[in-house]
This record gives structure tokens, C-alpha cells and sequence, in this order.
């Protein structure tokens, strides 16, 4: 049976959990240069096969030679876009370092004790608003990061759905970036630690 190996693009780097705890590892791909409200990971597409080859190695560090057995869980940012996740499952599956992958948005790895909830989310470039119920996204609105007005965001967060409307729904703000201070009285705060420890738990055949 395939197993499943928890992974996280962040705002510049890729955590991969490690093999026999509960720990992440960074990979960085070398020669990687920031480039303002664009994903560092695009970057992978002008050095696509030395890329997959850096992040092969890597996870033979992790998991040994045999990495056909492992399924990678790729979690991604909420402002994700469709052609991204196209990219980023293409990158990895074919980089010789897993038999397949899943993808999941951030919003939706936030809790699974609420089958309701709202999540507000940042990234670089935007601040993601969305509501999920029963693990799907229902709603998303995503403002730019540079623009947008917390207070607006909030605000939205109450008429973004007739669910939201007419019920207590919870709202969960991301803050595993740390770049969510604005935000911190709009909801129940998920910090850097409890969001790993979300994530470290995946299991792709329950996704």
C-alpha cells in the first residue's frame, strides 16, 4: 500500500515531513531568486529537470531509494490558481520522487472537527477569504495584498455565503505564514505549530 508523505509549498521554500517523526525538512532549490508577487516555484519551469533531480536527491535523503511507494500530500497556498496546481502536480509526479500525488488547499486542512467553517488566509499576493463545508470549498474571494482593507475583509466574511448569514459559522485565520496581526480578532487563530501538526497527520487515502 502507497503511503503518504505531507508536503507544504510555503511563501518561499517546500517543507517535506520527515520519514520517522513528525518533523519538517526545507527544501530550497538552488539559484532561486525572489521575484515580487510571483510563486518562487515558477522559477522551477526554466530548469525543470535539474530542479526534479534536486528534489529527487532530496527525498532519497528522507526516504531512501524506494520512493515509488510514496504519495505525496502537496499542500498549497489558497490563491493557488488552476494553471499552478496543473504545474505543480506535473512538476512532482514527474520527477521520478513519488508514485503520485493529491493536492489540497491550505483552507481545506484547517480543521475536520467543523463541517462549516470560514478561512482567511495570506499569501504574497493575496488575501484569500473562503467558505468551506464538508471539506469542499463553497465560496472564495481573494484580494490583493497590497489593496485590500482588513476591516472590508472581515466584513465580507460575514455575508460571503446565506449559510454564513444565518448561522454561527466559525472562522479560522491561517496564520502559519505570521503575517496575519490585522486578522487576529476575526477568529480562532491557527498558528505555524498547530498547522504542521495538521498537516504532519494527512493520510491521502482520507483526503
Amino acid at each position: 500500500m502507497a503511503k503518504t508523505v505531507p508536503m507544504i509549498i510555503t511563501n518561499n521554500s517546500i517543507l517535506v515531513k520527515e520519514k520517522d517523526s513528525d518533523e519538517f525538512k526545507t527544501f530550497n532549490m538552488p539559484s532561486i531568486n525572489p521575484v515580487a508577487n510571483i510563486p518562487f516555484y515558477h522559477q522551477f519551469a526554466e530548469k525543470i529537470a535539474e530542479s526534479q533531480y534536486y528534489f529527487k536527491e532530496f527525498m532519497k535523503g528522507l526516504y531512501g531509494k524506494k520512493l515509488s511507494k510514496y504519495i505525496l500530500a502537496i499542500i498549497v497556498p489558497d490563491d493557488t490558481s488552476k494553471l499552478e496546481s496543473i504545474f505543480i502536480n506535473e512538476f512532482f509526479v514527474n520527477s521520478g520522487a513519488c508514485k503520485a500525488v493529491a493536492q489540497l488547499p491550505m483552507a481545506l486542512a484547517l480543521s475536520k472537527e467543523d463541517s462549516k467553517y470560514i478561512s482567511i488566509s495570506k499569501s504574497l499576493r493575496n488575501v484569500t477569504l473562503e467558505y468551506v463545508r464538508d471539506h469542499e470549498t463553497v465560496v472564495k474571494k481573494i484580494y490583493d495584498v497590497n489593496t485590500c482593507d482588513s476591516k472590508q475583509v472581515i466584513a465580507d466574511a460575514g455575508v460571503l455565503h446565506i449559510d454564513v448569514e444565518y448561522n454561527d459559522i466559525p472562522i479560522y485565520v491561517n496564520n502559519f505564514n505570521v503575517n496575519m496581526d490585522e486578522y487576529v480578532d476575526a477568529g480562532r487563530i491557527i498558528n505555524t505549530k498547530q498547522f504542521m501538526e495538521k498537516i504532519a497527520a494527512i493520510d491521502v487515502e482520507k483526503l
